[in-house]
């Protein structure tokens, strides 16, 4: 594990104190979900935008056609079917 040391605001400072202490959780937990939230959403995006540079295979454009097949058939009667 690597230790990070970093300058925040004193407002921020301030606000994480309160965050913590109302949750009662360690501030370097806190902090260390927070940068782990962040990381995550950031590798979504990327991969998103990755996906979105390169044209579908073949086998996904089969599974784009199979959802635009919709119900095969109208279910909507059969909540009347235990009465």
């Amino acid at each position: 594990m690597t230790m990070l040391s970093f300058r925040v605001a004193d407002a921020e400072a301030e606000e994480l104190r309160r965050w913590v202490e109302a949750l009662g959780v360690d501030r370097s937990e806190f902090l260390r979900e927070a940068l782990h939230r962040q990381l995550v959403r950031l590798r979504s995006e990327d991969d998103a935008s990755k996906v979105e540079r390169t044209s579908p295979t073949e086998n996904e454009m089969a599974l784009a056609q199979v959802a635009e097949w919709g119900p095969a058939e109208d279910w909507t009667d059969w909540h009347d079917a235990s009465r």
